[in-house]
């Protein structure tokens, strides 16, 4: 399993996901796709992160994109996860081999995914720098002690997660 590594923030990662979400948009059908947003922390400007962009990609119907999107993502480099247990994602990583570090996740989604409102803690952590570098602190003390467990780093920040979540949700959207 590779190993949990956090970097400073990249203002490199903005184009990245931009440059990545337009070879999405080239290769997939326009019609299948509703919408494309960067989420994650390196969507969040000044915060330290992982190095993997993740995009969120809606499409209109995962039925669909099943049938279509795996072949088409594969010449971008992509491996789509088949046995995800989330039948309400599809999931796909872009560097999976030993000699390539992941650089990319697609989590695709319909419209009425509650995945969408992951936007919220993205948006709250861009509105209150103070809120993103506690959250940065904990990644890396989480990094740093679960390295090689990505599940057990993933597990431990939902706490805190979800306590932010909990306080974007009584914002009023700006």
């Amino acid at each position: 399993m590779d190993e949990v590594v956090i970097v400073e923030y990249d203002p490199n990662w903005v184009y990245l996901f931009e440059q990545e979400a337009a070879h999405i948009r080239a290769i997939l059908d326009g019609d299948l796709i509703t919408r494309i947003e960067h989420f994650g922390s390196t969507a969040v400007p000044g915060l330290a992160a992982k190095p993997i962009i993740d995009l969120l990609v809606g499409v209109r119907s995962l039925a669909e994109a099943k049938q279509v999107a795996v072949s088409q993502l594969e010449p971008l480099g992509y491996a789509y996860w088949s046995d995800n247990p989330d039948p309400q994602r599809m999931f796909f990583v872009k560097g999976l081999s030993p000699n390539n570090p992941r650089t990319h996740h697609i989590h695709m989604v319909e419209p009425d995914s509650i995945l969408w409102e992951r936007l919220l803690f993205r948006d709250y952590l861009r509105r209150h720098s103070d809120e993103a570098a506690h959250y940065a602190h904990l990644k890396y003390n989480f990094a740093q002690r679960f390295s090689r467990d990505r599940e057990a780093y993933t597990i431990s920040k939902a706490e805190y997660i979800e306590s932010v979540m909990q306080k974007a949700r009584q914002q009023p959207a700006s």
